[in-house]
């Protein structure tokens, strides 16, 4: 991505950034994630860092309701040339829905972007159809319009009764939820700094460790952050710890550990866990690495770049505890990694649930008799989750299913799913299953 201009206004820079970067993901297929990653850093304030971040997933998460509203709003179709005119286009408009911004400054920073992208020759272009959203208001949206047909139709055969409401909870901004590292203080105590720091927390009555905040608030301005005090992870994430339960001290295995947010809660919770972090990506596991030293759990892990889906890296001493939350298509944390909407194909299904089994089968070789594996996805679709579990148990002497508590989702085969939005956290499955002893 190109630098933004030094002498720019913050203003306009951000609404140039934000551009540059939906068009590399609209238009180029680029990953949201690694787009912002790159393109945050050239702006200074963490204000309008935060800003980006806030367009982008606002019309990420919706992009035919802006794409209806430029089309149907302008005289001439825009071509091919002018994708980053609609990146811009779109937007001002998520400036003024769903954020909410001062108009005035909303219109005229995006028109000064317009220049700025060397189309002032459009920019009372730009200016006419941002005011006409002001007067009108934006096109009514279908929350299914961007969901690839496909995996409207799974999520139709799976979700009948639900589908509506997956399709709108995914559709919608979800609240920031914090894990309060337990070493360092309480939960309550931790919320009380947040207060102090003007920052309103709400605490869960099932997730011992977790506070939801309503409005999200820029990283650097959570008290302690740097210090370990506390991470930014989902509810229904923070339920991993629970459904594993390792026993005190006992040598646990995170088969797909990156970035280290299930690792770091585990140890968290007992420091005294000897813990095994695996990852294919050796860069992954440097964000592993990074987190851990900031919570000051580095010493509780051994980091291994290897393959769960191959022994070959494993010393043959086995585990009492094994977390596999396994690659998977991503379909319950659509409202968090919109652009999977995007980037998703039928074809991927096949081999992810292959992989899935594959790494099933291995992890499951690594783990102790009487020992307890949690096979864990963020996905919403059966043949991921249930059905694959279902598999397993029918082709592994054995294995047996333990039941989970029941505010960890509804019942789902062997396991139990939390669908988008429900208790306000991510669609997650889990299933927790026992070998026998023989």
């Amino acid at each position: 991505m190109a630098p933004v201009p030094a002498h720019l206004a913050a203003g306009v820079a951000s609404r140039l950034v934000a551009a540059r970067v939906l068009d590399a993901v609209l238009h180029q297929g680029r990953s949201l994630k690694g787009e912002l990653a790159a393109a945050l850093p050239g702006l200074a304030d963490p204000r309008d860092r935060a800003l980006v971040e806030a367009i982008c997933f606002a019309v990420v998460r919706q992009p035919a309701r802006y794409r209806a509203a430029v089309d149907g709003w302008t005289a001439r179709p825009l071509g091919r040339r002018d994708a980053p005119l609609r990146a811009l286009l779109y937007v001002g408009l998520a400036q003024l829905d769903p954020l909410g911004l001062a108009a005035h400054a909303a219109v005229d920073a995006t028109v000064e972007a317009t220049r700025a992208l060397k189309r002032s020759h459009q920019a009372g272009l730009v200016n006419a159809l941002l005011r006409r959203a002001l007067r009108e208001g934006l096109p009514a949206a279908d929350p299914s319009a961007h969901w690839p047909g496909w995996l409207r139709d799974r999520l139709r055969r799976d979700w009948p009764a639900e589908l509506d409401s997956i399709l709108a909870a995914s559709a919608a901004t979800p609240p920031m939820w914090l894990r309060v590292n337990r070493l360092q203080g309480t939960r309550e105590a931790y919320a009380d700094r947040l207060g102090a720091a003007g920052i309103s927390a709400y605490t869960d009555s099932d997730a011992l460790d977790a506070l939801r905040l309503d409005a999200a608030v820029p990283v650097a301005t959570l008290p302690g952050f740097c210090d370990g005090a506390v991470s930014v992870q989902d509810i229904a994430a923070q339920r991993v710890a629970d459904a594993l339960s390792p026993p005190v001290g006992g040598r646990v295995l995170d088969a797909c550990a990156a970035p280290g947010g299930k690792t770091a809660h585990l140890l968290e919770r007992d420091p005294t866990l000897a813990v095994t972090a695996l990852d294919i990506d050796a860069r992954r596991l440097d964000r592993v690495a990074a987190n851990l030293d900031r919570l000051g759990l580095r010493p509780g892990a051994v980091l291994v770049a290897a393959d769960a889906a191959d022994t070959a890296w494993w010393d043959g001493v086995a585990f009492d505890a094994v977390l596999l939350d396994a690659p998977c298509s991503a379909t319950g944390i659509v409202r968090r990694q919109p652009d999977v909407l995007l980037h998703r194909r039928a074809s991927d299904l096949e081999p992810l649930v292959a992989l899935q089994a594959r790494l099933l089968d291995a992890t499951w070789a690594t783990l102790a008799p009487g020992g307890v594996l949690l096979y864990a996805t963020c996905s919403i679709l059966r043949d991921e989750n249930e059905r694959q579990v279902d598999a397993f148990l029918a082709r592994t002497p054995g294995a047996v299913a333990e039941a989970l508590p029941e505010d960890l989702g509804r019942p789902a085969g062997a396991g139990r799913q939390r669908l988008p939005g429900e208790g306000g956290g991510d669609g997650f499955f889990y299933a927790r299953l026992r070998k026998r002893i023989d």
